[in-house]
């Protein structure tokens, strides 16, 4: 006969990631995303990835078919456990879907949890740096970036270039090397641009966001550094993130400051 025993934990339980939680949809084809979060995010933020479907190539039509799948995606990340954000991480899609409708989907399953996604997050981060005039680099098509353009042209931006690497498949996005981005978010960028904005989830632009500043003299904002530093505000997070760029490095240093006066 097999003996059954219970043992007792002699320690409290330990609230693990005591900073925040923060829930994470991904597209399927992301080869990115927790990569790229897990480098930037400080070590007592922790977060919690779930897939939602969706279809290369990479079309404006084709992100708009994700929209069904993110309300079962969002219950599926840590049924039960208390959120302090969630994320649905594609600029492309947010666009294609909407901002309000993604809120919208994510809140049916999580209502009452701060949600953000690229373009929110760029758009306060644009706000941050007074820019009104911008460049934008992705890796997206012509016809996906002229809806890029248009979008952000709509929310009262002067969009002086926009420059795509031309891709369609969104999982090879990644493999464009962290050199090529930087010297094409060199060469793209208007001079008289205020701000530069790196879009897509799926770049490997975190690797050389200080690099492309040092060499352009402004602000550089990419989807994922953006993602963080708007859901570290979210957390009220109380300190700066060096490595990253200016955003998480000075920005967040200040709303660190306001939250301890």
């Amino acid at each position: 006969m097999i003996e059954l025993t219970t043992v007792q934990h002699k320690q409290p339980l330990e609230y693990l990631a005591p900073a925040g939680r923060i829930g994470i949809i991904s597209l399927a084809t992301d080869f990115n995303i927790e990569a790229d979060l897990k480098r930037i995010y400080p070590d007592d933020v922790q977060f919690f990835t779930s897939r939602v479907k969706n279809i290369n190539p990479l079309t404006i039509e084709n992100l708009r078919t994700m929209a069904p799948g993110i309300s079962a995606t969002v219950d599926t990340i840590l049924p039960g456990v208390e959120l302090d954000a969630i994320i649905y991480a594609c600029t492309s899609g947010t666009i294609a879907i909407g901002v309000e409708q993604v809120a919208e989907l994510i809140h049916k399953v999580r209502p009452g949890v701060p949600v953000t996604n690229p373009v929110t997050a760029a758009l306060s981060a644009f706000q941050c740096f007074a820019a009104k005039r911008i460049s934008i680099l992705t890796p997206y098509t012509e016809a996906v970036n002229q809806e890029i353009a248009e979008f952000f042209t709509s929310q009262g931006y002067d969009v002086l270039s926009i420059a795509g690497f031309g891709f369609e498949d969104d999982t090879a996005m990644t493999y464009i090397t962290p050199q090529d981005i930087a010297d094409a978010a060199v060469a793209c960028c208007d001079p008289q641009a205020e701000l530069l904005f790196i879009s897509c989830t799926a770049l490997r632009a975190s690797f050389v966001l200080d690099e492309i500043e040092q060499r352009i003299g402004i602000p550089v904002v990419s989807s994922n550094q953006a993602l963080v530093w708007h859901s570290l505000r979210l957390l009220n997070y109380p300190a700066a993130v060096l490595g990253f760029g200016a955003l998480l490095r000075e920005q967040l240093a200040v709303d660190a400051a306001r939250t301890s006066e």
